[in-house]
């Protein structure tokens, strides 16, 4: 967050800090970034505040998350050979009768426990499933655990996850994070113009003093994190409510569009030896035979077993490693024969289906493990950071202890046509696909202009009343 030179201190004469560009047609723009970059930073700050700091602790709750669950997540003593997955489950059954299988995850590891999902239990969050965690080795139930989305979040790392996304709010909630998203690539865009524009005399930290000093850190800082900034701005919309149903609607039409395997049971059998027992999971052939015949296509570790939804439908296995290498094949098994009717393989994905998992799964702290996490949470403090210090530094432009005045308005008149006119256009292009940047940005330059045209006429009827 960049604004105009500072007054100096009592005692201290500073430099301009933000000369005036050499002329040319682009060199009228740096005003307007800058006008741009302080509002922004000033009213968008505290959403992505919130956001930095949930986000820290979303990073960390994947290394807090194997601490506080071990007992559930792993098992005392590494056995032989594993039970069947089918009695691990009727284990799990006996132990927690209530609700259906929704999904199996067998052990991935030696000494990691199987997880048999329960939906529809009392007392569970319909978004979410009970998980059973069962040794493989012995089928002892070792606990219960509530279980949400893809990635296997328990409890802790849920809180925080729906904190950072909605602040548990719902979905009125995910605006917040929205706004934060679509901001934030501005924001760090128009610091990286800021930056590079000024001289490089005047970029330099060591030596300085007051608000030079602060700018100084402030740019430096966000200068080596605008990219992760840029990234984390573009992913975090990928899923959001307005902006990305706008970029699920672009894919589709490009035809890049994430794939699923068809779950539609195949052949002359189809809808016959389908019936499960009593919500256990056991359709037809079996989880045993479809596992087996799972392992016979390539599948390995780890992998998710998902009974058919009804009596036309066929099991589901997928891979759900999201760290690198991805594992994300799928297959279809059909539970009267235990064949596999369809297969999906992740390298078949378009291009842009694969670019959208890679994203998510970086941003999510997934695709790298434990150095993914500790860089977003490297990013997540450096954006605290910088907000402390661009809210500083509109401090030091003020006196006697209060804030500075903004920035100018005016900037846009001094702009070339040729310049202004496309960039209006794409700014309106921009801000139709993502919403919560576009309608603040309206509402914004709207009352900014009221409030210009109020203080112009003011200044007109001056004169007339001394």
């Amino acid at each position: 967050m960049s604004s105009t030179a500072a007054s100096p201190t009592k005692g201290e004469i500073e430099p301009d800090p933000a000369p005036a560009p050499p002329p040319g047609r682009w060199a009228p723009l740096r005003p307007l970034v800058l006008r741009l970059h302080f509002y922004a930073g000033v009213f968008v700050a505290p959403f992505l505040l919130v956001a930095a700091v949930t986000g820290f602790l979303y990073a960390g709750a994947f290394q807090a998350e194997k601490l506080l669950y071990a007992h559930e997540l792993s098992v005392d003593a590494v056995g032989g050979a594993k039970l069947p997955v089918s009695r691990q489950v009727a284990a799990a059954r006996e132990a927690h009768p209530e609700g259906t299988v929704s999904a199996v995850r067998p052990s991935p590891h030696a000494d990691a426990t199987t997880r048999v999902l329960l939906s529809g239990v009392q007392g569970v969050d319909p978004g979410h499933t009970l998980a059973v965690f069962v040794d493989p080795y012995t089928a002892e139930v070792r606990g219960a655990l509530e279980q949400y989305g893809s990635t296997g979040a328990l409890p802790l790392r849920t809180w925080i996850d729906e904190f950072h996304r909605d602040l548990h709010l719902g979905e009125n909630g995910r605006l917040y994070s929205e706004f934060a998203a679509s901001w934030l690539w501005v924001i760090a865009g128009g610091g990286l113009v800021l930056w590079f524009s000024r001289r490089r005399a005047l970029r330099k930290v060591r030596g300085t003093r007051g608000r030079r000093r602060t700018l100084g850190l402030h740019g430096t800082v966000g200068v080596w994190a605008a990219a992760g900034f840029l990234f984390l701005s573009a992913t975090g919309l990928t899923w959001s409510t307005y902006a990305g149903a706008n970029i699920d609607e672009l894919r589709t039409s490009l035809g890049q569009a994430t794939p699923s395997v068809s779950a539609v049971a195949g052949g002359e059998h189809a809808g016959h030896g389908a019936s499960a027992t009593t919500g256990s999971g056991e359709h037809g052939v079996g989880l045993d035979k479809v596992l087996a015949a799972a392992r016979a296509e390539g599948l390995t570790d780890p992998v998710e077993i998902v009974p058919p939804a009804d009596d036309t439908s066929a099991y589901v296995v997928r891979q759900i490693q999201r760290s690198w290498p991805e594992k994300q094949d799928a297959v279809a098994v059909d539970p009267a024969t235990g064949q596999v009717t369809d297969v999906l393989r992740f390298a078949d994905h378009p291009l842009l289906a694969k670019l959208t998992r890679w994203g998510i799964d970086l941003h999510t702290g997934i695709l790298f493990g434990l150095a993914n996490q500790v860089a977003l949470m490297l990013l997540a403090l450096s954006l605290v950071m910088l907000i402390v210090w661009g809210y500083r530094m509109w401090w030091q432009r003020g006196r006697a202890s209060a804030f500075g005045r903004p920035v100018p308005r005016g900037a846009w008149q001094r702009v070339s046509p040729a310049v202004l006119v496309p960039g209006v256009a794409v700014i309106a292009v921009v801000g139709y696909f993502v919403p919560l940047l576009g309608i603040p940005l309206a509402v914004f330059v709207a009352v900014d202009v009221v409030l210009g045209e109020i203080a112009h006429r003011r200044g007109r009827r001056a004169p007339a009343l001394k």
